[in-house]
């Protein structure tokens, strides 16, 4: 799970790549078998695509107010 701080000092292009990290973590552990699956690490990389989604969705409404 990576913090928010540490995604406001990201740029636009590793904020894209690590929601795109994040949702194949996602599949791969999805698609693992019953008892290898991790709740936790779904559950983190859903936190982490969240908190990238909202600060893409931030930069991009400042971008249009400015």
């Amino acid at each position: 799970m990576t913090q928010m701080k540490d995604i406001r000092q990201k740029s636009e292009g590793e904020l894209v790549e690590t929601v795109h990290a994040a949702r194949e973590t996602i599949r791969a552990e999805r698609f693992k078998d019953k008892f290898g699956r991790k709740a936790s690490v779904i559950r983190g990389a859903k936190v982490t695509i969240a908190r990238s989604l909202t600060e893409l969705a931030t930069r991009s409404r400042n971008k249009e107010t400015k």
